[in-house]
């Protein structure tokens, strides 16, 4: 293929506006494109995506590039948010990121660009490369395209694309995947783009803004009390507003010998068990489930149905080494053994995989050990020792 007329999606952020920069350097014929995917005006009717959309708007004129904007709003609101929220009441802990990339970035944005705008591409601002290279300059019309982990690996986003489309992959440039933090920004200055490259870096969910999150998800969910429960004596500790506040691993403010950590949830009773200190064993776990997963590529299972790799459920944290089992036969689920015991691995996260700098893909955890079905672990264990028959693989990661 030949890659003329690229559609950058650029956010009012400045990767995003280096992106675009990069494009034109390169002589590509840029034609950006803002996407509307949240509208939520205060009291005071300012909306935080019509700064947005005017600081997109500078970063256009800067660079003398064509702005369009496109409204997802809708289709956020149903195929995300919604979900978000009725997962949240159900006590688990959702990636409404993964999933906006997935549906929205690469799907929408993706056929809005190629079929409306007829542009041969897509671009964004992630920090990540393809195996295509940052600027589809090693484009193969005959072979998938891997997803790689972006130089600055303290602000790598695979993690968040974990679940983007080999369609969409395969024609998506990441122009500052190549770059650190610290560059992109001496561009922006360079450039003329003084504003945007002292912004302060936007982080959390897009939704929340600048309220507290507490505050944000009662607009939508309403306060059902339960109790807080020791989990070692089964004695009640206290009453809690309603569990969609709380997440594993979240510190209480019970009062005991020792501070009290959420164990888990039941959305049934509305209980809320808790464990007295941060490092209690019960908030640890090893091996778990996982639905049916998304792979970038190929399955990457060999034929004993095992895939031996890295496993993080935060991008943030550091990658752990792990063996991952096809639970049954139809592979809607897997079995995830790692190496070492990680902290508050909760249901309704994604299991994100890693090999030799690629990212492999992603599947949502729906029993971590720690959280609802937690009393599942024995059969975790049973199925991992017994049934999976490759013992020699145990040693290998600490079981």
């Amino acid at each position: 293929m030949t890659f003329r007329k690229i559609a950058v999606g650029l956010s009012g952020g400045v990767d995003s506006a280096v992106s675009a920069y990069l494009l034109k350097q390169r002589g590509f014929d840029v034609c950006a494109i803002y996407m509307k995917n949240w509208d939520d005006r205060d009291e005071k009717g300012f909306c935080s995506s019509d700064r947005e959309f005017e600081d997109a708007q500078h970063v256009a004129d800067r660079l003398k590039i064509p702005l369009k904007e496109v409204n997802f709003v809708k289709e956020y609101w149903n195929d995300i948010f919604t979900k978000f929220i009725q997962e949240y009441e159900e006590g688990l802990t959702p990636n409404p990121d993964v999933l906006c990339n997935r549906i929205i970035k690469y799907n929408l944005f993706f056929k809005c660009a190629t079929e409306r705008f007829k542009c041969d591409a897509i671009a964004t601002g992630h920090y990540a490369k393809t195996s295509f290279g940052d600027f589809l300059e090693n484009y193969r019309g005959d072979e998938d395209v891997k997803l790689l982990e972006a130089a600055d690996t303290f602000k790598d986003q695979t993690f968040f694309l974990s679940q983007v489309p080999q369609n969409a992959l395969r024609r998506c440039m990441f122009p500052v995947g190549s770059l650190n933090k610290k560059e992109v920004k001496h561009i922006a200055l360079d450039i003329g783009l003084k504003s945007i490259a002292k912004k302060e870096e936007s982080t959390g969910l897009c939704f929340v803004g600048k309220r507290t999150f507490p505050s944000f998800i009662a607009e939508f969910i309403d306060d059902k009390p339960g109790n807080f429960v020791d989990i070692e004596t089964g004695r009640v500790l206290g009453q809690h507003r309603g569990i969609h506040h709380w997440t594993l691993g979240q510190r209480t403010k019970l009062w005991g010998p020792k501070a009290y950590f959420v164990y888990k949830k039941d959305p049934a009773t509305g209980t809320i068990f808790v464990a007295a200190g941060t490092d209690n064993p019960v908030l640890f776990s090893d091996i778990f489930y996982t639905a049916e997963p998304f792979w970038v590529r190929k399955n990457p299972l060999d034929d004993r149905n095992l895939l031996e790799c890295e496993f993080r459920f935060q991008h943030t944290k550091p990658k752990v080494d792990c063996v991952v089992f096809k639970a049954n036969a139809d592979g809607s689920r897997l079995l995830i053994k790692l190496a070492e015991p990680m902290r508050a691995i909760s249901p309704g996260q994604f299991a994100v995989f890693y090999k030799d700098g690629e990212c492999l893909g992603s599947s949502r955890i729906f029993n971590s050990g720690t959280g609802p079905m937690g009393n599942e672990r024995d059969e975790c264990e049973s199925i991992w020792k017994y049934e999976v028959g490759v013992k020699q693989k145990l040693s290998a990661v600490a079981c």
